[in-house]
């Protein structure tokens, strides 16, 4: 009975604290297949909510133990609705210098919010195109890491900035 409490517990504080996200304003994951191919471009269509306000952007990602490196390199794409097209190549650190992951997570995955832009205002109206794309080298290598292993999903999140 004290376990069923706890979990109880534990369900509604998770949907309370969910529900009161009121900063977000797009928010998906998709899921990445046992391992992330160096080929394989992670796709959103966004329909931002106005062309007025400013808005964070963000790339999360969840990863496991199976991550063995301390950075990630991403390539992320910002496809307008008129043609226009924003290309980055990102670093993020995802472990301390002893090795421990970074993120949070009680598990063996580890969530975590990187920053990709902030203050972006929509200008143009129509959809917007993400495009993610890791893009890992090992050290001394020419080619890049083909197959990625450790990352679980990949996600865009959009986010209205916090009033101070």
């Amino acid at each position: 009975m004290q376990q069923n409490s706890v979990l109880l517990f534990l369900l509604i504080s998770s949907l309370v604290f969910v529900s009161c996200d009121s900063n977000r304003v797009f928010d998906t994951y998709k899921s990445v297949p046992n391992k992330w191919h160096k080929d394989s471009i992670i796709s959103f269509k966004v329909s931002p909510p106005d062309s007025t306000n400013a808005y964070n952007l963000f790339v999360n990602l969840r990863n496991t133990s199976d991550y063995k490196y301390n950075n990630l390199f991403l390539i992320v794409e910002m496809n307008f609705p008129h043609g226009k097209t924003i290309k980055d190549t990102l670093e993020y650190r995802m472990a301390d210098p002893s090795g421990k992951l970074l993120g949070t997570g009680f598990t063996g995955v580890k969530e975590n919010k990187l920053w990709y832009k902030e203050q972006v205002v929509f200008k143009e109206k129509g959809d917007y195109t993400v495009k993610i794309q890791q893009a890992m080298r090992e050290n001394g290598k020419v080619n890049g890491v083909i197959e990625l292993e450790g990352i679980t999903d990949i996600g865009f999140r959009i986010e209205k900035p916090e009033k101070n």
